[in-house]
């Protein structure tokens, strides 16, 4: 138990300082990349909140929102670069 709420405290210090650096992000390409970190940190406390109570269906709806994350990085910064590679 101890160790799920120092990695949820390392994930909320995460969160607070990347909602700092989303307020002072000078492009575009800087608040994507934040704002990524902010929703893996969401969904790293889900997952650890699950681990707590020990709920397995968390980890099966975690895993799905860790895809959609990632396909929205994807998709985003093909946005930005106008699809260039």
């Amino acid at each position: 138990m101890v160790v799920v709420a120092g990695t949820v405290g390392i994930l909320l210090v995460a969160a607070v300082l990347g909602l700092v650096r989303l307020y002072t992000a000078p492009d575009d390409a800087s608040v994507a990349a934040v704002s990524d970190l902010l929703y893996f940190c969401a969904v790293g406390i889900v997952v650890m909140g699950a681990l707590a109570v020990g709920s397995s269906i968390v980890f099966d709806v975690a895993s799905i929102a860790a895809l959609i994350g990632i396909l929205a990085t994807i998709a985003l910064s093909r946005i930005l670069t106008r699809g260039r590679r």
